[in-house]
């Protein structure tokens, strides 16, 4: 089972214009996952869905992902705002404290869905409500469990992306995810970039954004000191693609748009692949 993601969207940064940057990167992410063969089962959208959490921006949103022939389970970034959101996807359950937080199986697997997004925040949050629902949701079921979130809580080495390790959010979060080992994913946003990583007994990996990257940069930031250095950069749009090989989940990221192709199987690439499929067979 092929379990697409696509994160920080960001639709709406350009709000008076047709030709919208943002949205051209989204629809080529979503051409190349239609392309795909076989077609991924499911596609998780984890947050930054929007730039200004604008009504127009999530009916964009919509007009799309309506059109897709697989289902699309979302959730929300700091970029989201709850109640235009959910005036536009009424069918997306919610929490009885309002938050977009819920969980559902899809084949062999089930996905918990959490709600990260304390509005006027740009780093995350979980409440302690929030987490004994998450720790409740998890007891009930024991099957292998992938855990969506747009915030990763984990320093990232990035001195403006990154999130407080001694936050107690992310100790809430921590705490739980160490009591259920069924947990065997969390896949999260925000970042704006390919990164993976261990996390208190499972991996955790974040997926580049279809908006532009951030740049890849270790050196501490001063508040006070605008030095000049590059924060945003026009990369090709990202996403992920999860593939379930029955025992584990295997990550891959990719871009949208056009590549072009240095190799196709054609007789002249026939013996390398025979070459490796022997080889294989033969358990060397």
């Amino acid at each position: 089972m092929l379990v697409a993601q696509v994160t920080d969207i960001h639709l709406g940064f350009q709000p008076d214009d047709p030709a919208e940057m943002n949205r051209k990167r989204f629809d080529e992410v979503i051409a190349t996952l239609l392309a795909m063969n076989p077609q991924p089962a499911l596609l998780l959208a984890t947050g930054d869905l929007t730039e200004h959490g604008a009504i127009a921006s999530y009916q964009t949103l919509k007009s799309i992902t309506d059109r897709l022939p697989f289902p699309v389970y979302f959730a929300l970034g700091n970029h989201d705002v709850r109640v235009n959101f959910r005036s536009v996807f009424p069918e997306v359950p919610v929490s009885a404290s309002g938050h977009v937080q819920y969980d559902f199986v899809h084949g062999p697997l089930r996905f918990v869905v959490l709600d990260t997004l304390l509005e006027g925040q740009h780093g995350g949050a979980l409440s302690p409500e929030q987490a004994q629902w998450l720790d409740e949701t998890l007891a009930r079921d024991g099957r292998p469990t992938v855990l969506v979130l747009h915030h990763p809580p984990i320093e990232t080495g990035n001195g403006w992306m990154t999130e407080d390790l001694d936050a107690p959010w992310v100790q809430r979060l921590a705490d739980v995810v160490r009591r259920h080992p069924q947990v065997i994913r969390m896949i999260t946003g925000h970042l704006h970039r390919a990164i993976v990583t261990g996390w208190h007994g499972t991996t955790l990996a974040v997926c580049p954004s279809a908006a532009p990257q951030v740049a890849i940069d270790f050196r501490s930031i001063d508040p006070e000191d605008p030095d000049g250095r590059d924060m945003i950069v026009a990369e090709t749009p990202g996403f992920a693609v999860h593939w379930w090989t029955g025992q584990d989940l295997i990550t891959h990221y990719g871009s949208g748009g056009d590549h072009p192709v240095l190799a196709r199987y054609n007789a002249r690439m026939q013996p390398t692949v025979q070459h490796i499929v022997a080889e294989r067979a033969g358990g060397h």
